[in-house]
C-alpha cells in the first residue's frame, strides 16, 4: 500500500470543540483494544532502569486530551512511583480540552506547543514517547520532531503509531464502524492507516533524526508499529 501523503484528516483542520472533543473521545475508546496498554507496557519498560528515589520525567507529543498521560499516572500509582507526565499539543482548542480532561491529576501539565519544535529544554526528560501523532506529520516535520524528542530526552523516544498495509486497513476500517460514533473517526481512522509510515519509512526518519539502537516491531494485532529508540 502506497502512503497517502496528501489527504488530510479533519484533525488536521480546525475543529469546533464539540466535534474536537467527539473525535478524541472515539480515539480513547478505540484504545480498549490494547493501543494504551502497548504504550504503558513499553514505557514501564524503559523506565526500570531510571532509579525510583527520583520523580520519572515523560514527554508526551501530540498527547491530545491527555488519556496515554492518565493511563501512566495511574500505572505510576500503582507502582508507588513518582511521575511527571508534560503533553504538548499544538492545536488551542485540544490543549484546552486536555486541560479540562486532566484537571483531577496533579502529576500532568499540559502545554501548547509545535510536535517540530518543542517547548521543552535539551536533556528535561527521562523519556520522550508520540502515539498515533507522527503520521499527521509530512517526513521532513516528522524527522525534526523526532530530532527534537531525541535531544529532549535522556533515555528513550518511543513512537507508537498505526501499520501501514491493507490488513491493518481493514482492521481499522471494521473498529471505526462498530465502535466510533462520530463520523470524523470513521473518516479520519482508516485515512491515518494510509498516511502512516511503513517499517522502513520510520527507519529512514529515525536515522534523520540522529536516533541509534532502533528497534521497530510490526503488531499487526492491533494495527500498530513500535519504535524505541535512543
Amino acid at each position: 500500500m502506497e502512503r497517502e501523503e496528501h489527504a488530510l484528516e479533519y484533525l488536521d483542520r480546525p475543529l469546533p470543540a464539540s466535534d474536537l472533543a467527539a473525535s478524541l473521545a472515539d480515539i480513547e475508546r478505540l484504545a480498549i483494544f490494547g493501543g494504551h496498554r502497548l504504550s504503558v507496557r513499553t514505557i514501564a519498560r524503559e523506565a526500570a532502569s531510571i532509579p525510583r528515589a527520583r520523580r520519572l520525567v515523560v514527554l508526551d507529543v501530540g498527547g491530545g486530551r491527555g488519556d496515554l498521560a492518565r493511563h501512566l499516572v495511574a500505572w505510576a500509582r500503582r507502582d508507588r512511583r513518582a511521575i511527571r507526565v508534560l503533553v504538548v499539543d499544538r492545536d488551542p482548542v485540544t490543549v484546552a480540552l486536555a486541560r479540562r480532561h486532566c484537571a483531577g491529576f496533579p502529576e500532568i501539565a499540559i502545554l501548547q506547543g509545535d510536535a517540530a519544535a518543542l517547548p521543552i529544554r535539551a536533556r528535561s526528560v527521562d523519556l520522550a514517547v508520540t502515539v498515533l501523532t507522527l503520521h499527521h506529520l509530512d517526513p521532513a516535520a516528522a524527522a525534526t520532531s523526532l530530532g527534537e524528542m531525541r535531544a529532549a530526552a535522556r533515555g528513550a523516544v518511543i513512537v507508537n503509531d498505526l501499520l501501514r498495509g491493507r490488513v491493518p486497513w481493514v482492521l481499522v476500517w471494521l473498529a471505526t464502524r462498530v465502535f466510533a460514533r462520530h463520523p470524523i473517526s470513521r473518516h479520519d481512522g482508516p485515512l491515518s492507516v494510509r498516511r502512516a509510515y511503513s517499517v522502513n519509512e520510520l527507519s529512514v526518519l529515525a536515522e534523520k533524526a540522529r536516533l541509534v539502537r532502533i528497534v521497530i516491531s510490526r503488531v499487526p494485532w492491533l494495527a500498530r508499529v513500535l519504535m524505541v529508540a535512543s
